[in-house]
């Protein structure tokens, strides 16, 4: 399918890697650097204000992304909560507006087997907008349609996005003190040259 959709480029056809990720405010990503003899790069563990009085930002703040083969661009949005179905279809959603703003067709989705991509609330969402798609174009109008194609179980090197969150956690990295949630939220952004978007909200009714 990915070689397929690669020859189909021209009409409109996009590859995209698509994965969640935790990006943490306490813990410290591995790193190798080199530093002066006897002076090692020492990255500062931080504790958690269990209170929450004098830091009430998350420890950790969760984003979908999505890595486009044809531009190498990073789509992210951040989540308030965690991923869960109803926040990934917001994320598809905005994801095919993008698409169909820039006239593309068909969007060939590389992802894991996340429950909160194979739950039945998604598949039947897909399911859907697919044939709305579809039907629209008998109307002369275009959308875009989603092609999943799920990886195997416990292969995350067959993502191409997933050495791009081990790098960006290390660039972002802040060796002696704690990153409020909005520093670290324009980090992870300035790094991999992207705009912010609103964070999607978690429906919790």
């Amino acid at each position: 399918m990915i070689a397929a959709a690669s020859e189909r480029a021209d009409q409109g056809w996009v590859i995209g890697y698509s994965d969640e990720v935790w990006w943490s405010r306490l813990a410290q990503p591995r790193m190798h650097t080199w530093a002066e003899a006897g002076q090692p790069l020492r990255l500062q563990e931080f504790d958690a204000d269990k209170s929450g009085k004098h830091d009430p930002d998350p420890k950790a703040l969760c984003c979908y992304g999505l890595l486009r083969d044809d531009t190498e661009q990073m789509w992210l949005r951040f989540v308030d909560g965690r991923p869960i179905s109803h926040v990934t279809i917001a994320y598809l959603e905005w994801v095919c507006k993008r698409l169909a703003a820039e006239g593309k067709r068909v969007l060939v989705l590389i992802w894991d087997n996340a429950s909160w991509h194979v739950s039945r609330e998604v598949r039947d969402w897909l399911r859907q907008h697919n044939r709305c798609v579809l039907a629209t174009r008998r109307e002369g109008k275009e959308g875009i349609q989603i092609i999943p194609c799920f990886l195997p179980t416990k292969s995350p090197w067959l993502n191409n996005i997933e050495p791009k969150w081990v790098h960006g956690k290390r660039a972002i990295a802040e060796p002696d003190r704690k990153l409020a949630a909005s520093a670290l939220t324009d980090r992870i952004c300035s790094y991999f040259g992207c705009d912010y978007v609103e964070h999607l909200k978690q429906n919790l009714s």
